[in-house]
């Protein structure tokens, strides 16, 4: 089994949407998310998630011990009461005041078995009670580099979803349709959209959490792919084309500069440098190119370099690639 991570990390990505929605709001009729003082887009960390455990599941066929725990159109409350039958003394009789060890048992079983909850932690005591779990992996909501053009698009529904009343058969259906002037079977429809925006999301992982809920080297490795594949397995017309760029996807790995091995490793686990500076290694070096007004595509940005982002670490801090990572 692999060891769990014995360092803090702090990454950063670019990723772009080019005649999508990206991340719409259900508040405000599924337009694309956006912050009202200076109109830069938004998606929020849930979303990005979402598309971490979507990558998982299909990568690893939901199979534990990398099952994933908060599922589409699925009672959270049924693997949670599997833990607690799954563990030492079973299911007692549905009662939701469960003794701690009982509560403990049933916790450890969900975090050795699910993946979302060795990374991401999650709240379990919403039925028989397992606890609640802090995970080792945050994201932070994805901001757009530049201010974003949110469009309302009017499209031609080619037919209608008519509840015809009295139809009881198909046959009173096609008859009710008979009757009906062409254009009475067409309707107007809408699409949100934005014309481009290149975002950036950034993230943290804690070793000292990680030791909680087991988060080891393999996880890491699988949430770097999850990462860099997140939106190859999410295509629909509502999304356009979403890409994560390999070459803008870099983490921080704190090692420690200390000469005393066992010290290294406990300034590794809590960090040599504030993960603000060191995402501002990346975000600092992203410009629209000379020229451009209006950004469509990724190539009308000047990107930072990994050479760039290496002279400019701290001490005890590494910068990696994730594609380099997998």
């Amino acid at each position: 089994m692999s060891q769990t991570i014995e360092n803090r990390y702090e990454f950063i990505f670019l990723f772009d949407c080019e005649n999508g929605n990206p991340n719409g709001d259900p508040d405000a009729a599924n337009a694309p998310r956006i912050d009202p003082q200076d109109m830069h887009g938004l998606v929020s960390d849930v979303a990005l998630k979402r598309r971490v455990r979507n990558y998982v599941q299909l990568a690893r066929g939901n199979q534990m011990p990398d099952a994933i725990f908060v599922e589409h159109a699925t009672n959270l409350n049924r693997p949670i009461a599997q833990a607690h039958e799954s563990t030492e003394g079973g299911i007692a009789g549905g009662d939701k005041g469960a003794p701690k060890k009982k509560v403990d048992l049933a916790r450890q079983w969900m975090c050795k078995n699910f993946y979302d909850v060795r990374a991401f932690g999650a709240v379990m005591s919403t039925g028989l009670n397992a606890g609640q779990v802090r995970g080792p992996v945050q994201f932070t909501f994805a901001r757009s580099v530049d201010a974003i053009l949110p469009l309302d698009i009017s499209i031609t529904r080619m037919a209608v979803a008519e509840d015809v009343k009295g139809a009881k058969t198909v046959a009173d259906m096609m008859a009710w349709e008979d009757k009906q002037p062409e254009e009475k079977l067409r309707t107007m429809g809408r699409k949100s959209l934005i014309p481009y925006g290149l975002f950036v999301a950034k993230g943290f992982i804690s070793a000292n959490l990680a030791e909680q809920t087991g988060f080891n080297d393999g996880d890491l490795k699988l949430l770097w792919k999850a990462i860099l594949n997140m939106y190859e397995h999410d295509r629909s017309s509502s999304k356009g084309i979403m890409t994560v760029h390999p070459g803008c996807a870099f983490c921080f790995r704190h090692v420690g500069t200390d000469t005393d091995l066992e010290q290294r490793k406990r300034e590794a686990k809590l960090g040599c440098a504030q993960a603000h500076r060191l995402f501002s290694l990346v975000t600092e070096g992203i410009h629209r190119k000379n020229g451009v007004e209006t950004a469509r595509s990724i190539q009308d940005y000047d990107l930072p370099t990994l050479e760039a982002i290496r002279t400019g670490c701290p001490p005890g801090v590494e910068a990696h690639r994730l594609s380099d990572l997998i």
